[in-house]
């Protein structure tokens, strides 16, 4: 169908959502073209995307027609998969309850037991509860860290791990089957309606239990530090307040972001790997004379750290952070006897190598995956059945890390447990998070990481975005800001050895990921977004001190924005 007959299909349909069709009456020509040119992407990261009306929009028709298409993949699974059925999550943003209770009653038109919260819940919680309630499968409606317009809907499988590509492609095959997804308009019989469960109390108790069993040191004088907590007006608000009234460490809250707010109007953005995240917290944790500020993003899975370091407050990256975290969390294990006989570490391959480092001072091996929490998901399921090999920690650079793998997926809650741990048994050694951060940089050299991006919205960008992929990958630069391209790492392909030697990518699914190593031992690493209309660059660099460093990344930068703009 035209653009133009998509939208009257969608008018005059009789089981148009009535908010909708409102909506649709006040659309001009270029919000029509816009909201009906595609089908909204259902892609390795499940869908996200702008809320409203038409095929390339958030709303109940599509998470209906998604839903339909996880339950026929869920029937292929057999009776036992039916009967196990599948936990739903939601968090605080528009539509979110309202989505949940929709998918529900899809998953039980087809037989299928629901288990939905009876209010929202983090999404590391929802990973849990899969696992908890032995299920086949869950759903988190949600749009993590993106803006208020946005919304959101992800796909666990029994092991409460994001479904992976594959798993991914057998859900789009049974989402491409439904013809029409405004005809999806289930009506229950009342045996239909007792496939759906609510709820809450006892998987918290459980999940909160897990999360505290997390401590290393749980004796350490927690009245060292002062902590500022805030979960702009998400999830976390009563998880991480919970554990850290169980475990007794101080912290106040930022409570005007306490409230579950969809439009977040108490927040610049509710991103914690954006500053405009961290002004109201600021702004407290000097009033009260914080030592760290912990910010967690709308669905809790990850968190941001700002750390009182000579008189100022410091905003670590998820880099930054997570490399604390490895030398507190592997130092400890060492010391209490705690590291297991093969110990293995997860990071991606746009994630520092200051990480493999540390973790290398320890024996831990590290294994990379590419971005996406689920693949390290899938990493810790194998083990756990090899046996080969055990896990001590996860993290990405995108502020998200897993310290025990009870849930599958990054969790914030665990994060500021363990971070304030750590930040109460440096300060009894006289030493901030960043004296430990620098005492890491003297010892393995200083590392600076940042991301650029580059937004292209709408088919033009989209097709935009794949061209400078393209391009970098047929015409691979010799150069970059004067640093010889030693390798060349294309995640679609394969590698290209500075000699010219070309070999096969192995041990990843193929992905449009291009990654360059330059000979003084930084990286940069570009990649379409999974969630949002940008194609992201990953800078690794590895100076002799910090300004080198800044420097460096400065001509980087520049010259990636000049590769880009010349494709």
């Amino acid at each position: 169908m035209s653009i133009q007959e998509s939208y009257q299909h969608w008018y005059q349909h009789p089981f148009i959502d009535p908010n909708l069709k409102a909506e649709l009456a006040q659309m001009n020509e270029e919000e029509k073209a816009d909201a009906f040119y595609t089908n909204i992407d259902f892609g390795t990261a499940g869908m996200r995307g702008l809320l409203g009306a038409g095929t390339n929009r958030i709303n109940v028709h599509t998470i209906n027609k998604a839903t339909d298409g996880f339950a026929r993949t869920i029937l292929e699974q057999g009776e036992e998969a039916v009967k196990k059925g599948i936990a739903i999550g939601y968090d605080n943003r528009h539509m979110s309850y309202e989505f949940a209770m929709a998918s529900a009653k899809v998953l039980a038109s087809y037989g299928i037991c629901a288990y939905v919260f009876t209010s929202l819940r983090p999404t590391p919680e929802l990973s849990f509860a899969v696992r908890y309630l032995h299920c086949a499968g869950g759903i988190m409606i949600t749009a993590s860290h993106n803006p208020k317009e946005y919304n959101g809907y992800k796909l666990y499988d029994d092991k409460g791990c994001q479904l992976v590509p594959e798993l991914v492609e057998k859900v789009i095959q049974n989402i491409n089957m439904v013809k029409d997804e405004l005809d999806i308009h289930p009506t229950l019989s009342e045996a239909q309606k007792q496939l759906i469960t609510m709820i809450d109390h006892d998987i918290d108790e459980a999940y909160y239990k897990e999360v505290l069993s997390i401590q290393l040191n749980p004796d350490v004088d927690k009245s060292l530090v002062k902590i500022v907590f805030t979960p702009e007006h998400g999830t976390a608000n009563i998880p991480v307040k919970e554990v850290f009234n169980r475990s007794g460490y101080q912290y106040v809250a930022v409570e005007e972001q306490c409230t579950p707010d969809p439009n977040f109007s108490m927040t610049k953005t509710p991103n914690p790997e954006e500053k405009g995240a961290y002004e109201l917290a600021l702004k407290l944790a000097e009033k009260e004379n914080a030592d760290i500020i912990l910010v967690c993003d709308p669905d809790a899975d990850r968190m941001g750290v700002g750390v009182k370091h000579d008189g100022e407050y410091v905003l670590l990256t998820g880099n930054q952070s997570g490399s604390v975290l490895i030398e507190y969390i592997f130092s400890q294990l060492r010391d209490k006897n705690l590291m297991p006989a093969h110990p293995v570490m997860f990071n991606t391959v746009v994630t520092s190598d200051l990480g493999e480092a540390i973790a290398k001072k320890y024996n831990v091996e590290t294994e990379k995956t590419l971005t996406g929490f689920k693949f390290i998901g899938e990493k810790v399921a194998k083990y756990e059945v090899t046996k080969e090999k055990q896990y001590v920690f996860g993290y990405e650079e995108s502020y998200g890390s897993l310290i025990k793998p009870f849930v599958r997926d990054k969790d914030a809650p665990q994060a500021c447990l363990m971070l304030a741990e750590a930040a109460a048994f440096y300060k009894a050694k006289g030493k901030t998070l960043v004296d430990v951060l620098n005492d890491l940089y003297d010892e393995f050299g200083t590392y600076q990481e940042s991301q650029t991006s580059l937004t292209l919205k709408g088919e033009e960008g989209a097709a935009r975005i794949k061209q400078i992929l393209s391009d970098l990958r047929t015409s691979k630069p010799d150069l970059i800001a004067d640093q010889k391209v030693i390798r060349f790492e294309d995640y679609k392909e394969q590698i290209v050895e500075e000699n010219g030697n070309v070999s096969t990518l192995s041990g990843f699914t193929k992905s449009d990921v291009l990654k360059f190593y330059l000979k003084d031992g930084s990286w940069i690493a570009i990649r379409p977004s999974g969630t949002e209309p940008k194609c992201k660059f990953y800078y690794c660099v590895k100076g002799e001190d910090k300004q080198d460093a800044a420097n460096k990344t400065t001509a980087f930068v520049s010259a990636m924005k000049e590769l880009s703009e010349a494709s």
